[in-house]
């Protein structure tokens, strides 16, 4: 029987993998499926053909899982591919993902799944980038063009919901034209908000300013397609925390500004036990954040007490930051404002005996970083990913150069939907 695009079969759900669909087969070709949950018989829609899969869309469900929730939001809007699923089986599907890629892509054997830190559900974004669509503001619903409703999805504070539809009527009332999209940035305790709009090329920045009418902003910015870096239209478009990385011990606590457009980690409510986890995994001796964005990991040890920091980002918007941010402990830490693979391509790095800490793009890390650790061979790496599948791939690289795998946990960073932040211990088993 052919199956083309708009047949239905009937599948039996066996596991999910990375990025979010489950595993079906069908007359022994393999099934990606959005939609179901493992155990379950469902009717799935094709919607793709590929080479040697097909990737399918529950539409009715025949035997239900008991982790099956109903009446949920729409899954797609926000990449909230697995909100029809319990929590807590979330967070074993996620382990088993972890298992599972490790095992596929970076040959490593786990005896068990790890351990994957919950989170609360909802209002757990402190960073979000909106399209611009129709004069509406939103997520993409996945695997399309058009604006969904950020609010339905449950990732937003109410009073974020609430800022966005009010500046939706100040650009309908305004006639603003040009607006692509915004990114928003709000602190842990969400009494801080700051956004940067990003504009067509060819757009008036000036008539933007009246956005910050929407509500409380400790700043805004815009930035136009046709020009580099951005302008300020109000206040100081940034935000800032105080972390306190040993609990309760506010000789250990660490204020960070960040810039609307800096990276950070997203999850308000794990953002601390993260920060004290990662801090856990370091012994003492030299240490070295490369992707130390705005400072997180690197300024969250020297904060702690931790002699010789030095990081390295290249992004120059956050790069600014952390040079900033790294004032109050300078000379005990050194910032290098330039690229990993630049970095380390330099003769004079730490000792080998350093720590490294790794916490690069959804890419992981690139082939000119990953040559600079095999020259390097620090004794110990400890590597933050947002994406198990090139975690996989570099953790394969690092056991061939001779390093071996210890610690290794999940943080739920992003309830409902598919990506799981992975932290990996490697130690150097053989002197260099």
């Amino acid at each position: 029987m052919t199956v083309g695009i708009g047949s239905e079969i009937t599948l039996e759900i066996e596991k999910a993998v990375a990025g979010g669909r489950m595993l079906a087969r069908h007359e022994g070709q393999a099934v990606l499926v959005w939609g179901a949950i493992p155990g379950e018989r469902i009717r799935a829609r094709i919607e793709r053909v590929g080479r040697g899969v097909l990737y399918a869309e529950a539409s009715e469900v025949l035997a239900p899982s008991a982790d099956r929730r109903e009446g949920r939001p729409d899954w797609r809007c926000g990449g909230n591919v697995f909100v029809h699923i319990a929590y807590e089986r979330q967070l074993h599907l996620k382990a088993e993902i972890i298992r599972e890629t490790l095992g596929r892509i970076g040959r490593v054997t786990l005896a068990a799944p790890p351990v994957v830190m919950a989170s609360l559900e909802r209002g757990y974004r402190m960073r979000a980038r909106l399209h611009a669509r129709g004069g509406r503001l939103g997520f993409l619903r996945e695997g399309t063009h058009h604006v969904c409703d950020a609010g339905t999805t449950g990732q937003l504070l109410p009073e974020t919901v609430r800022w966005i539809a009010a500046a939706e009527r100040i650009v309908a009332r305004e006639r603003l034209a040009g607006l692509a999209g915004v990114e928003i940035a709000e602190n842990v305790a969400a009494d801080e908000r700051a956004c940067h709009l990003e504009l067509e090329a060819g757009t008036d920045a000036a008539l933007f300013g009246r956005i910050a009418d929407a509500g409380p902003l400790t700043g805004l910015s815009a930035g136009r397609a046709d020009r580099p870096g951005a302008e300020r239209l109000v206040g100081v478009p940034s935000v800032s925390d105080v972390l306190h990385v040993r609990e309760g011990d506010s000789a250990s606590a660490l204020r960070l500004r960040r810039d609307a457009r800096a990276f950070f980690q997203g999850n308000r409510f794990l953002l601390e036990p993260l920060v004290r986890y990662v801090a856990g995994l370091v012994p003492s001796g030299p240490i070295v954040d490369l992707y130390a964005g705005v400072g997180l990991f690197g300024l969250s040890l020297a904060a702690a007490g931790a002699e010789d920091v030095t990081l390295v980002e290249g992004d120059q918007t956050s790069g600014a930051d952390l040079k900033a941010n790294a004032e109050p402990f300078v000379p005990r830490v050194r910032v290098e404002r330039r690229s990993v693979e630049s970095f380390l391509a330099t003769p004079h790095l730490p000792a080998r005996e350093a720590t490294f800490i790794a916490d690069p793009p959804r890419t992981g890390m690139s082939k000119e970083a990953m040559g600079g650790i095999a020259r390097r061979m620090p004794a110990r790496i400890v590597y933050v990913s947002c994406d198990i599948a090139t975690l996989a791939r570099d953790t394969r690289m690092l056991l061939d150069l001779g390093y071996e795998l210890g610690d290794l946990i999940g943080f739920d960073l992003f309830p409902n939907t598919a990506p799981v932040e992975t932290i990996a211990t490697f130690s150097r088993t053989s002197a260099p």
